[in-house]
Parts: structure tokens; C-alpha cells; sequence
């Protein structure tokens, strides 16, 4: 199956990057799933194995995406396959009516980010640090005509087959890679998603320039990331820890950031979204059972995390480049 993937990779990415350069990043990919898998991937592949064969029936505009109808397969094993790819972190999903109740609510996201966005139809989307590739699928039924996703995490590459193999018509394609690994200055994407990733970056200013270098001109920089209040002079930086994780290395306030974005060459550069995460948008559940943002905030003072710091503040920022 894997190799079928690969194949299928090579087809679908063919001209999105030229064939040495695709041909280095699916060596890569076939490094991490072949030549040296990962100690769990025999067991995630065959829990995506039982779960019943596709194409089927899917919805992924809607705000839980959906694959299959309930009702034509057994519910419980359907659930134990789908429990064998835990933790689930990015969605809500639904499967043939087994309902996937992620860490993140991922629509809620999507909601901030979708209105502001110039129309998806007809262009090629890269989204970087995509999880199980949730956004991906909205997306792809915004219109994109290609989507590709990449994250290093190799359950969520199985987790995004899980997805693919009930759409497998939909142009979104997932290679388990991190942003440094795309050739720099490529310049194939018409938008370019990075939500969630530039606080794990010990170089900001780099990251802001990785994507850059994939847009082509005129292509749309949706950034998505912690911030903290402040003007164009704050920044924070950890000393440690910041909401247990030890990561997170800048916050900057939205002005900092309007400021990085344009010291790298954007132009039109808004914020269009800011807000407090809350334990309702991010919390375990039974399909994530390790902790989460409650267990991470002061039990006695929700607006600071244990360490002391902010609790969680998001902001969405576009720009374009020229």
C-alpha cells in the first residue's frame, strides 16, 4: 500500500516540482515509511487496513469531515480500526457515522481563517506543519486544485490515508517532511498555510523565508501563530517551558510579527484574527487521552499558563508577496 502511495505521489506532484527535485523529497518519504519505518507504523497500517474499503460517500466541506454513510458497516469495528491510530489531534471527523472527537477543533480555525482568504479555486496550496491534514481536505473542497500537505509525524500520514482512501479523486497529496526539506526558492504555490509551526522554529525570521521562497508572485502567506499583547518592541521568549512544552522558543505581539513579515519582503500584511485559545477549542477527549490545555493553564488563574506566562493568545496574519 505504501508503495502505492508512492507511486501515486510521483504521478500527482509530477510538475508541482521538477523530477530531481521530487524524485530527492519521495526518497526521503520512502526513507521514513521503507528503508527505515517507524516502530508503530506495521501496526497503524494495519489498523487503516481494517477499516472498511474505499471510495465511499464523503462530505469535506462541512465542518466535520466526512467519509461514508452510517449504517453500512459494523460501528464498533470501524471504531476499534479508527482507535488504533490514536491520538487524534487536528479534525473533528466522522467515519461511516463513528464520530472522531479531536484534541483541536480544528473548524473552529478554519472559521477565523476561511473568511479572509482570496478565493482557493484553481490554485496550488502548500500547508505546512498539517497534522492529519484536516485543513487540507477544507481546502481541497474550496476548490484547490492541488493541495499538498507536509509534516514530519507519521501518524498523521496514516491518518490522512484513512481520509484519502474514501476521496481518493481529491487533489490533496501529504509527504512526511519538514519545511527545511523543500528546496528553497521554489516558488510552485499560489497560498501558503503555516498555522501552528513558527513558535517551534528557533529562527523565525528563517521559517517567514522558507515560505516566502514557496509562493510564487502575487501568492498569499496565511501565518497562524502564538502571539502575546504588546507593541512593535515585544517579543517573549521562554525560559523553559511555556504551557509544558519546551519547544516554543518566540511570541511575538501581532505588531512584531506585521514588522518580521515585512523586514522579509511582504507586502498588504494584516491581522484579520486574534484570540485567547480556550479549553473548549483545544482539551482531551477519548480519541486524545494525554493531557492538554487545561492541564497546562494555572488551575487557579486560567489567563496565565503553570510557568507564569500568558495563557495562549492566536493571531491570524496574510500577506503577500510581490
Amino acid at each position: 500500500m505504501l508503495e502505492q502511495y508512492l507511486d501515486d505521489c510521483e504521478t500527482a506532484l509530477n510538475g508541482t516540482f521538477p523530477p530531481s527535485t521530487l524524485q530527492a523529497l519521495l526518497e526521503l518519504t520512502r526513507n521514513r515509511l521503507i528503508d527505515k519505518p517507524h516502530g508503530d507504523l506495521a501496526r497503524w497500517m494495519a489498523a487503516l487496513q481494517a477499516l472498511p474499503a474505499g471510495p465511499a460517500l464523503h462530505q469535506l466541506g462541512s465542518d466535520t469531515v466526512q467519509l461514508g454513510t452510517s449504517g453500512g458497516h459494523p460501528q464498533e469495528a470501524v471504531k476499534a480500526a479508527l482507535k488504533g491510530l490514536m491520538p487524534w489531534r487536528k479534525g473533528p471527523f466522522n467515519f461511516f457515522g463513528v464520530q472522531v472527537d479531536t484534541e483541536w477543533r480544528s473548524d473552529w480555525k478554519w472559521q477565523r481563517v476561511a473568511p479572509h482568504l482570496s478565493p482557493l479555486a484553481g490554485r496550488r496550496v502548500l500547508d505546512v506543519g498539517c497534522g492529519s491534514g484536516y485543513h487540507c481536505w477544507r481546502m481541497a473542497a474550496e476548490g484547490a486544485c492541488q493541495v499538498v500537505g507536509i509534516d514530519p509525524t507519521i501518524l498523521f500520514l496514516v491518518q490522512y490515508l484513512a481520509v484519502k482512501r474514501y476521496a481518493p479523486e481529491m487533489p490533496v497529496w501529504f509527504l512526511p517532511l519538514r519545511m527545511e526539506e523543500l528546496p528553497a526558492e521554489q516558488k510552485n504555490f499560489d497560498t501558503v498555510f503555516s498555522m501552528g509551526v513558527l513558535y517551534h522554529r528557533r529562527s523565525p525570521l528563517d521559517h517567514i523565508l522558507e515560505l516566502k521562497g514557496a509562493l510564487v508572485a502575487g501568492g498569499e502567506l496565511v501565518l497562524e501563530t502564538l502571539v502575546v499583547e504588546g507593541d512593535e518592541r515585544t517579543v517573549l521568549m521562554p525560559e523553559d517551558r511555556y504551557a509544558v512544552m519546551r519547544n516554543v522558543f518566540f511570541l511575538p505581539s501581532v505588531a512584531m510579527l506585521k514588522l518580521w513579515l515585512e523586514r522579509c519582503g511582504f507586502t498588504d500584511v494584516r491581522c484579520v484574527d486574534e484570540a485567547v485559545t480556550t479549553v473548549d477549542e483545544q482539551h482531551s477527549t477519548q480519541w486524545m487521552r494525554f493531557q492538554s490545555l487545561p492541564d497546562f493553564l494555572d488551575p487557579h488563574d486560567s489567563s496565565r499558563t503553570l510557568e507564569g506566562y500568558p495563557a495562549p493568545r492566536r493571531a491570524v496574519l496574510l500577506a503577500r508577496k510581490p
